[in-house]
């Protein structure tokens, strides 16, 4: 759909949102995923060179997501997927929004949360972070807002062209 040349991940796992990612990328697309375990970093390249990925698409990064991203281009990314530290689902916003071109996606995991985030009782952190971040997208002008009700809610948002912005 993005036709996407550049996506950034959150939360690399072993690696298999990213292969899912890749195989829905131009196949001279390249992905830049970051995770705080560098154990998590060898699983994704072992499953990337398993199912043939070349390595110059797979750009791992290890770090806090917080502390990689500000290092990223502004403006060149066509997808950002947030699957990492829910508390943090807010900034990865922000830095997404900066990293996104106009017309790109910002993808975010977990966006049910195991049923939680519809109620309001539920008050742990993860949660609130979560019902937060909804409503920041909700709230936000530049922002065109999708909340996919598959496994545990995928909520996803196109930054829209702005020139005013």
């Amino acid at each position: 759909m993005l036709d996407a040349r550049a996506v950034v991940e959150i939360g690399t796992g072993t690696g298999v949102s990213g292969l899912w990612l890749l195989r829905g990328m131009r196949s001279d697309g390249v992905l830049t995923t970051v995770d705080v375990e560098a154990e998590h970093q060898r699983l994704a390249r072992q499953s990337f060179t398993e199912a043939g990925i070349p390595s110059q698409r797979a750009r791992t990064i290890s770090g806090a997501a917080l502390d990689v991203l500000p290092r990223l281009t502004d403006g060149h990314y066509d997808l950002v997927f947030c699957d990492g530290d829910k508390t943090e689902y807010s900034a990865y916003l922000k830095e997404a929004l900066r990293l996104l071109r106009p017309g790109g996606v910002v993808a975010f995991d977990n966006a049910l949360w195991h049923n939680r985030v519809a109620d309001p009782a539920q008050r742990d952190e993860e949660t609130v972070a979560i019902r937060e971040l909804g409503r920041q997208i909700a709230e936000h002008d530049d922002l065109v807002s999708l909340l996919l009700p598959v496994g545990d809610g995928l909520l996803v948002a196109k930054k829209e062209w702005n020139p005013e912005a």
